[in-house]
Parts: C-alpha cells; sequence; structure tokens
C-alpha cells in the first residue's frame, strides 16, 4: 500500500506554473510579445464549462443581470396581432351576435309593411329578437288565461322547417334555417298585438275577427317582402306570403279562442 500511494503522489504531482512557461519562452527565445498574449488570454478566458453571456463579454459594466428578459418593442407585438390591452376588445354584446341597433331597425320593418327591407341585415341570424317576441306573445296569452307555451313554441319550430323547405324550392340562392326562423319571429310582434288587446276584451266576435284578419295580413305581409328582399324573389311576393298567412292563422286561432 505504502508502494501504491507513493506512485499516486508521484504520479499527480506536478510543480509546472505559469512562471516556467514564461521562462522557457524566453530560454528559448520566443517572442516575447507573443507570450504576453498568450498570458492575457489565460487570465481574461473563464473556467471551462461556465456559462457566460455575449452581453458580459462586450461589455461587462453594463450587464444588468436580466438575460430570459428578451426585448420587445409594441410594434412587434402588433404585428403577431396582440391586443395592447381590453381597450380594443369588441364588446361582449357584439361577441355574442346582439345588435340592438339591427334588432330596432328589423322591429320597424315588420311595423311598417311599406317600408322597403335591407336585405343585408334581414339575411342575418339573429334570434334575439324572435325569443322575446315568442316570450311576449306567450306571456300575454298567459294573462288571458291561456297557458300555450308549449303551442306557441311547436308550432314556431314547425313553420320554420316547412318554410325553409318551401323556400329553398322557389329561391335560387336558398336560405338558411336561422334565417327564416329570424324573419319569422320578428313578424310575429303584430300578432303578439294582437294577443295583448285579447287581455282588455273578447275577440270571439265580428270585431275580434275583423282585427285578426288585419294582423294576419299584417304579418304575412311584412314576412314575404323581407323574404323577396333578402333572396331576391322579386315578383313572387303574393305566392311567399300565402303559406306565411296561413301559419300566422294559426297563432291567430291560438289567440282568439
Amino acid at each position: 500500500m505504502s508502494n501504491f500511494e507513493q506512485f499516486h503522489f508521484d504520479f499527480y504531482q506536478s510543480n509546472y506554473t505559469i512562471d516556467d512557461q514564461e521562462e522557457g519562452c524566453n530560454s528559448y527565445g520566443s517572442d516575447k510579445n507573443l507570450c504576453e498574449s498568450r498570458k492575457s488570454q489565460t487570465e481574461k478566458q473563464p473556467a471551462a464549462g461556465a456559462f457566460v453571456p455575449s452581453d458580459m463579454l462586450l461589455s461587462p459594466q453594463s450587464y444588468t443581470g436580466q438575460i430570459l428578459q428578451p426585448a420587445c418593442s409594441p410594434g412587434t407585438l402588433s404585428q403577431f396581432g396582440y391586443a395592447d390591452g381590453f381597450d380594443e376588445e369588441p364588446p361582449l354584446l357584439e361577441e355574442l351576435g346582439i345588435n340592438f341597433e339591427h334588432i330596432w331597425q328589423k322591429t320597424l320593418t315588420v311595423l311598417n309593411p311599406m317600408k322597403p327591407a335591407d336585405g343585408s341585415i334581414m339575411n342575418e341570424t339573429d334570434l334575439t329578437g324572435p325569443m322575446v317576441f315568442c316570450l311576449a306573445l306567450g306571456a300575454t296569452l298567459l294573462m288571458a288565461g291561456k297557458v300555450h307555451f308549449g303551442y306557441v313554441y311547436g308550432m314556431s319550430a314547425i313553420g320554420c322547417l316547412a318554410m325553409h323547405a318551401l323556400l329553398n324550392l322557389m329561391s335560387a340562392s336558398g336560405v338558411s334555417h336561422g334565417c327564416v326562423a329570424s324573419v319569422l319571429g320578428y313578424c310575429l310582434l303584430p300578432m303578439v298585438i294582437l294577443s295583448s288587446s285579447a287581455v282588455l276584451f273578447s275577440l270571439q266576435g265580428i270585431p275580434g275577427t275583423v282585427l285578426a284578419l288585419f294582423i294576419i295580413g299584417w304579418c304575412s305581409l311584412s314576412a314575404s317582402k323581407i323574404f323577396t328582399s333578402a333572396l331576391a324573389m322579386e315578383g313572387q311576393q303574393l305566392l311567399i306570403a300565402y303559406p306565411c298567412a296561413l301559419l300566422y292563422g294559426l297563432f291567430a286561432l291560438l289567440t282568439v279562442f
């Protein structure tokens, strides 16, 4: 064991230093500037395996310690589509597809059958107004002592499916289910007026029948006008008004009786 320890000590023991390297350079007549450059490089070179950022190598005095924080300008964020804050985000109602201006325009178009309809607005699948008018119709019928919410929604669904099939056969461009439901629902507003009048007086008589026929013609005329303008079906308004009158006639019968 003593021989092995002596061998181990002799093998790793070394008295070699940088001063010996400088003396060797001087003894062999090497260039003095070359030795000094090697010495300066040895002093400046960091330890092996140590990570040194490039910023520290270039300017040690300007290092701030922010290695993992890349400098990014606001223009770069805008190029990638990131918003600066919550100010540029659209409103919640707009994200949900609720536009009160379009709802008001559609309501005015239904209330005035002689007003020309805007096809671009009427072609939207907006169901906010139809849901409100269906609830209003059921609520007014409930005030008159008639619980017909199921009938209102059932006839609305069947009527939308039938009108969708009929309009797809008649028009060249075609129409979606949402557009048909939206138009028929908005044109249900005059029927709400009829059901509201049923709360005040009975409609089972000649005045009530005349008022019901007037409301049916009002609803069917508004719906046919909107469909012809949205689907470019000029000259076919009467053909569209007939099935619409049949549908709204069912709601009138439900209101009167």
